[in-house]
């Protein structure tokens, strides 16, 4: 299979203040200087999803959503730990799209908090297992206290280069794998 895989590093926090989207541009950076995949960031702020149920499902957003998740053969996700769980646009983002919409793709997971997101992480993994989400062993975290000037900008360790190298290459051998058995 020669043709690259279609790649989403999604931001996964909504909030304001957030710095999710510091720590995606990193690892976009980082996958830029690559040349196995098409990897683009993917922000669910974007995209004015309604909570699951609460609405008639009609909103542009929602079939926009639906339309990327559908576009992409795997995801990073960048988690934000918030009260030792995931963000609830992130949940409520993987529950608005159709499972289906899920099935058969791979999934890495980069997390930060003040212990580096692993609680979040552990949390998307189970939800990422109902959805047949195969998420991969490599699993950069980043504490708000090291990785972080001041808990807000982003000054990742030289460490999580090889990390994010590993991460990347295990998405792209997954999703390549699962990509043949979606077709």
């Amino acid at each position: 299979m020669t043709e690259k895989l279609n790649i989403g590093i999604i931001l996964g926090s909504t909030r304001e203040g957030r710095v999710s989207e510091q720590v995606g541009e990193w690892a976009k950076q980082i996958a830029d200087q690559r040349n196995d995949a098409t990897y683009e960031i993917v922000d669910i702020a974007e995209y004015n999803l309604p909570f699951l149920g609460t609405t008639d499902g009609t909103e542009p957003g929602l079939a926009k959503w639906t339309e990327k998740i559908n576009s992409l053969d795997a995801f990073v996700f960048v988690v934000a730990e918030y009260n030792h769980g995931l963000p609830a646009a992130l949940k409520n983002a993987l529950d608005v799209a159709a499972p289906t919409l899920w099935h058969n793709k791979a999934a890495g997971i980069m997390s930060y908090g003040s212990t580096g997101g692993a609680r979040a992480a552990e949390h998307l993994r189970g939800i990422l297992g109902e959805l047949f989400v195969a998420d991969v062993r490599t699993h950069p975290t980043f504490s708000l206290f090291t990785d972080f000037e001041n808990f807000s900008t982003f000054k990742p360790a030289d460490l999580h280069f090889e990390n994010m190298t590993s991460l990347f290459d295990q998405v792209n051998s997954w999703g390549k794998a699962l990509k043949a058995i979606r077709n």
